[in-house]
């Protein structure tokens, strides 16, 4: 029996008009969230990049010459400034995450993001070019889509369209850091969603798959639902919340307390080099910021004498995955996908850099 039969008789019969009913729904709670917390405020922002050539101070820095000192109080005031910036996205991407577990019948999903064929990674890839969310922000929407038979390569593509794709990030970028900075962004962002996202689905190995991820929770089978919807739907909010807010807040608060040593001031003969170039990719590549965050840190750290190659790589690795997100998804991505995503994206940071280091 292959994978598609084994799904098939895990997806009783539905009513269609009801289905229909819950996509609209769906698509109505996502189109009031994204312009709450994305289209409108980011609308503003983009006015401002091209009249300031600014979208604020280094999250990392906060507008001081160099980074803290590892300590509680580091952790704290970082936390603080992080939560205070993504908070109202955070909370849009649990609604949405548990929305789709209720209102989307999982048999629609996966006829759509759950093949491994290269279509379900590209759909996946453009449908998340509206959402501009950060990687921490899309992680439940990763986990909800996993749950609801999604392909590794689509949910890795969606993950990273919202990140290394995301449209008003490429306008700030472009009035702050320049058009050589935005275009080596856009041909690595297309490389990282519609590349090493297919290629993550095509190495994953058999706990991967969306039959493994139904059956860790079979409970949730929304194709043959039982009872209210209010009920369902606060039952798989409180799910994601479990399993990814505690994790979240402490890894953030770990990495906010050691980013000094995450962020060294450079500058001189090696604040362009190769040794540099690596430090930053794999910092940037564990580090979490808010959305559109790299633009400050870039600019913050070229003005302290960070060479274009490490701010190359920063730009490419900081905004598209991080530790605590990686945390978040370990449920519905296994570890060994994980790794080669994380790595994958440090050794395209390292490239960028090499690149900035020479032709920006």
């Amino acid at each position: 029996m292959n994978e598609q039969t084994q799904l098939s008789s895990h997806i009783p019969s539905s009513n269609r008009k009801r289905w229909i009913a819950g996509a609209i729904i769906f698509i109505i709670a996502a189109i009031i969230g994204l312009y709450w917390v994305k289209w409108h405020p980011y609308y503003g922002k983009a006015l401002n990049a091209v009249t300031t050539h600014s979208v604020g101070s280094s999250i990392i820095s906060g507008g001081h010459s160099k980074t803290p000192e590892p300590s509680w109080s580091a952790a704290w005031q970082y936390s603080v400034a992080y939560f205070q910036s993504i908070w109202k996205a955070f909370v849009v991407g649990l609604i949405l995450a548990s929305l789709i577990q209720v209102l989307i019948p999982r048999d629609w999903f996966r006829r759509v993001l759950g093949k491994t064929t290269y279509g379900s990674t590209v759909i996946a890839g453009l449908s998340a070019l509206p959402g501009m969310m950060c990687t921490c922000c899309t992680a439940p929407l990763v986990v909800g889509m996993r749950k609801q038979a999604s392909s590794v390569s689509a949910a890795a593509a969606f993950w990273f369209g919202n990140t290394a794709l995301n449209p008003a990030v490429l306008v700030f970028m472009f009035f702050v850091l320049g058009w050589k900075f935005t275009v080596l962004r856009l041909i690595f962002g297309i490389i990282i969603v519609f590349g090493l996202s297919y290629l993550a689905g095509r190495i994953a190995k058999e706990q991967d798959q969306p039959l493994e991820i139904i059956q860790k929770t079979a409970n949730n089978n929304n194709d043959d639902p039982k009872g209210r919807l209010p009920i369902r739907w606060l039952k798989n909010l409180g799910s994601i919340v479990l399993t990814t807010l505690p994790i979240y807040i402490i890894s953030v608060f770990v990495l906010g307390a050691f980013r000094a040593w995450l962020f060294p001031i450079v500058g001189g003969d090696w604040g362009n080099g190769i040794l540099a170039i690596i430090i930053f990719a794999i910092a940037g590549t564990l580090f979490v910021i808010p959305t559109a965050g790299e633009i400050p840190i870039v600019q913050a750290f070229m003005a302290m004498g960070l060479g274009t190659g490490p701010a190359a790589a920063l730009a490419i690795t900081l905004p598209v995955i991080s530790l605590p997100s990686m945390l978040m998804v370990r449920r519905a991505l296994s570890w060994r996908t994980l790794i080669f995503l994380g790595i994958s994206i440090m050794i395209l940071g390292i490239i960028s850099g090499l690149i900035g280091m020479f032709f920006l």
